[in-house]
Parts: structure tokens; C-alpha cells; sequence
């Protein structure tokens, strides 16, 4: 099977892609980022998040896409949708969303081949001033992380700047989960974590795609997986933000596949 994906390993196991696979991640990407735009005039205090995932699968669907998530390791739904003190993976189904809540909203599409994986944080309603403020941090230190990325860095580089950005903000990263690699598969080696020493880890080489996706959390970092083996929760059920995007390597710095094509992925971008 790993004859079959394009690229070669380097001495870490990680797949560095030719550069004709760029168009083909960027196209994923731009798909999965769509569908996020679409999504944001639905998230409204009333909705049931099965709704909105009901939306999602279907427009995942209509753009002759496949769900990458739907029958990964038994999961039924087109996204995961996390709110509040919901850190990842929570899985859409009965609950009203409330004026207030805020969500993350995770999708993964498969187009052609390639997967486009990406989440960004919406808001029902009003918003706190402390959930914008949690919102705002997390936002920043994704993009602090991917200012990281050139040939030369080092995973621990990606890492060591967003935790230090967030634990300067009086936050906390989430340690219990990572971003990962991907391109023709959904996760791939490098785990890709959001705290770290600078200089440590892998180096970064030209045509490595992998996901940047830090958790914040208001409290501490700790998480608890709940009993559907599924939902993680913030374990002093502090509020939790997450952003997450894809991205590649490129010979003097790095490109994202899954930029907002309408400018939508701040939630207050209205």
C-alpha cells in the first residue's frame, strides 16, 4: 500500500510530497473551507448540532467529495462539532445550541485522493468577553505556530511557539492531542505537538503536509475521554477554542491548503 502514495519517507518516517502534489492538497483544502463557510450562517442559538452535520454531509456530498470521518473507526458523521468545554471530537447529535456557546466544527473531505482537514471556532449568539478572549488566543497561536514552518525549523519550533504565546496569554495547550501528517492518507506520521521545546523534534523539509490544530483551554490542560470513547472534555470544565489547518512545506517557507475562500475563519469576521 505505501508504494502506492506519492512521495518518499525521510529518515523519520515523515512523507516528503513532489511539488504537483500542492495542487491537489489545495484543492481538498479549499473544499473542507468552504463547507465551514457555509456552515457559519446556520450556527444560530436553536440548532441541534445533528442539524448542522446533516448540513455538512450533505454538502460534503453535493460537491462529489467523500467524508473522510464517516466509518473512521466506526465514527457516523460528517464532523465533529465541540462545544464549550468540549475540547475535540464531539459528536453531533440532539443538543440545542444556546445563545452564548461557543463551537469548534472539524471537517475532513477526501477529493481526489487527498484529504483537506481543518476547524475553526463559531460563536451562537453573544459572545462573553471571556470566550472572545480564549477565541482571539487561539486564533493567534495557530498562525504564531505556522510562522514556525520553513525548511530548517524544527516540530519543536511549531510547538514551542504557541505554547509560549498561550501560556503568556494565562492559558493553557491541551497535551492529550496533536496535529498530524496527512496527503493521500488522513493521519500519517508526524504527531505534531503544541507545546515543545525550540529546537527539538524532526526538521522540517520541503514537501512535508501535515495539520497544525492547538487546543486552548481557560483552565488547565487536563482532558477526560467521556464514555462514548469519543468526546474529550476539559477536565475543570473550563471553555476550550481549537483551530486547525493544513498545511505544506515549500522550499522557503509554508502554504496553507484550507484558507477561508470568503475571509470567515475568525468568527467575528461579520
Amino acid at each position: 500500500m505505501d508504494q502506492d502514495l506519492k512521495g518518499r519517507l525521510n529518515r523519520d518516517g515523515i512523507r516528503l510530497h513532489e511539488p504537483g502534489d500542492f495542487a491537489g492538497m489545495h484543492k481538498a483544502g479549499a473544499l473542507a473551507a468552504r463547507i465551514l463557510d457555509d456552515i457559519a450562517a446556520q450556527v444560530l442559538p436553536g440548532v441541534t448540532t445533528e442539524a448542522l452535520d446533516a448540513e455538512i454531509e450533505r454538502m460534503v456530498n453535493e460537491a462529489g467529495a467523500t467524508s473522510a470521518t464517516i466509518g473512521y473507526k466506526g465514527y457516523k458523521h460528517a464532523s465533529c462539532i465541540s462545544l464549550n468545554h468540549v475540547v475535540c471530537h464531539g459528536i453531533p447529535g440532539p443538543k440545542v445550541v444556546k445563545d452564548g456557546d461557543i463551537l469548534n466544527i472539524d471537517v475532513t473531505v477526501i477529493v481526489d485522493g487527498w484529504f483537506g482537514d481543518t476547524s475553526r471556532m463559531y460563536v451562537a449568539g453573544t459572545l462573553s468577553r471571556k470566550a472572545e478572549r480564549l477565541i482571539q488566543v487561539t486564533h493567534d497561536a495557530l498562525f504564531k505556530g505556522i510562522e514556525a514552518v520553513r525548511p530548517g525549523n524544527t516540530f519543536g519550533d511549531i510547538g514551542h511557539a504557541i505554547q509560549t504565546y498561550v501560556e503568556g496569554h494565562r492559558m493553557s495547550v491541551v497535551r492529550d492531542f496533536c496535529g498530524h501528517g496527512l496527503g493521500q492518507v488522513f493521519h500519517a506520521p508526524p504527531n505534531v505537538l503544541h507545546y515543545g521545546r525550540a529546537g527539538s523534534g524532526p526538521v522540517l523539509e520541503e514537501g512535508m503536509f501535515f495539520t497544525i490544530e492547538p487546543m486552548v483551554n481557560l483552565g488547565r490542560p487536563e482532558t477526560k475521554i467521556l464514555a462514548d470513547d469519543w468526546t474529550a472534555v476539559t477536565r475543570d470544565k473550563s471553555l476550550s477554542a481549537q483551530f486547525e489547518h493544513s498545511v505544506g512545506v515549500t522550499a522557503d517557507g509554508v502554504e496553507i491548503f484550507t484558507l477561508s475562500p470568503g475571509g470567515k475563519f475568525h468568527p467575528t469576521w461579520g
